[in-house]
Parts: C-alpha cells; structure tokens; sequence
C-alpha cells in the first residue's frame, strides 16, 4: 500500500485524480493532505511501518508553473510562495514585516545569497517609501535595484542567479522548510521497518546537508546499517529530458534490522 503525503491541496487533489485514472484505487494508494514531518502519524493510524519512503524535497514543477503560486520570478503572479495556500501567511506579507538583519539572514541562510544586504536595504527603502512588494515582478524589479552597481555585460546573469535564490530564501522561510525537514529526518527511524530502505531528492546545499549529516549520525548510533558514501546526480541523458533535474541530489539509507 502507498501512502502519499502533500501539504498542498490543489497538487494533492489533482494527482490523486491522475493516478486513480492509472489503476490506483483507495485499496493501493492513500493520499493524506499533511506534512511529511508528520510521517509518524501514519505508522500510528495504521500500525504498520514503512518498508520504503522516497521524499522529494522542494517544489513541483506544476507549483511553479502556475503563476497563481508566485514560485517563480520567471512569470508574473502574486508574490505567494506557500505550498498551501489556504494556511499561514505569504511572501508578500512576510516582506511587509521582516527587519532589515532578519531579511540579510534569510537570504545567506537559507540561500547563501552573496548579495544579501543589497537587496535587503532596496526592500526596506522600498518599504520606507510606502511601496509595497506585492508580486513577482515587483520583488524581481527591487533584486535588479538592488544590482545595479554590478557592471552590465554581468548584471543580467547576476540578476538571474540572485532571484533564484532569493525566491528558494523566502520559500523556505515561508514554508519553514527547513524546521520540516528536521523533525521528518529525526523520526525517520522509528517509522522504518527492520531494513527498509528511504531515498530523499533534494534541490539545494542546505537541504542535502541536513540530509548528510543526519544518515551519518544515525548510522554511528547503529539505526542505519548503511548510508549513501557519494551524493546520486541525475545522468546527462536525464538532465537532457529534464533540465530541472539538474539540481537534483539523492541520498539513501537502510535501516537496521533491530
């Protein structure tokens, strides 16, 4: 039996939908609107643990092809960024009160944006002057302020780069990617059979570190009998398919048979 977890509703609903119409009926798939740092809900309600878990961290490529979302700079849209849109507050909003140390923070945490301070004083000068960041754009026009000292022949790569990143910041933040990832990593063990298996996809530095670091440590404390020594890239052929895998990285670790 398959148990698929998604905070996102919209998605949730249209994939549950997709893959009933492929033969996946309520007998062999269960689609649970929550957070994956939950996953031990699961093993409650059902008694049973998992003989295999695959997370696929980060957004979806039919979350940031809807312009609706905000998840990309790319297209024009509110400035929304939460996978459930229905809960919490969005980026817009989040800009309308974040300080100027916690802005530079988010984005050299949660991104490692090296042009951080810049862009957080254009946000606040923006702010000062009572104009409001309500959209993609809009956040995109502020980054290409905040750049303009960059030579020409370089600004626009640099602006590419820089809303790539700051867009990842203020999603992770908005969405508390980071805090999910934690809890779900912690209770992987208990919610793993004796010797399954879990792969996790992730699409940046600070999500595969957390990953690393947590397989390794549960691996010396003896609840993984082995973990993944080098970090699984996507194949040429496969980035060529999909230029969105480029990014990508997996990790896989075995869970001890005690």
């Amino acid at each position: 039996h398959i148990y698929a977890l998604d905070v996102d509703p919209i998605e949730s609903a249209k994939t549950k939908e997709r893959l009933q119409k492929q033969g996946f009926g309520e007998e062999i798939l269960t689609v649970r609107l929550q957070n994956f740092a939950d996953i031990d809900q699961v093993t409650k309600d059902t008694g049973k643990k998992f003989d295999f878990i695959l997370a696929d961290l980060g957004v979806s490529s039919m979350q940031i092809d809807n312009p609706d979302r905000g998840f990309s700079y790319k297209i024009e849209g509110p400035l929304d960024l939460r996978m459930n849109p229905e809960k919490g507050e969005s980026a817009a909003e989040r800009l309308k009160e974040v300080s100027y140390e916690e802005l530079v923070g988010m984005l050299v945490e949660n991104a490692d944006e090296e042009y951080a301070e810049e862009i957080a004083r254009v946000v606040m000068n923006w702010r000062k002057r009572g104009k409001a960041i309500e959209t993609t754009t809009q956040f995109k026009e502020a980054i290409e302020e905040a750049l303009r000292f960059i030579p020409e022949k370089e600004r626009k790569e640099a602006v590419k780069k820089s809303c790539q990143r700051s867009f990842q910041a203020l999603r992770i933040d908005v969405n508390s990617e980071f805090e999910v990832l934690y809890a779900f990593l912690d209770k992987l063990p208990e919610v793993l059979a004796p010797n399954g298996r879990v792969a996790i996809l992730t699409f940046h530095s600070g999500e595969d570190r957390l990953v690393k670091r947590s397989f390794k440590e549960y691996e010396k404390m003896g609840l993984y009998t082995e973990v993944c020594k080098d970090v699984i890239r996507p194949s040429a052929e496969e980035c060529g398919r999909n230029s969105r895998a480029k990014c990508t990285k997996m990790r896989w670790a075995i869970r001890s048979n005690e």
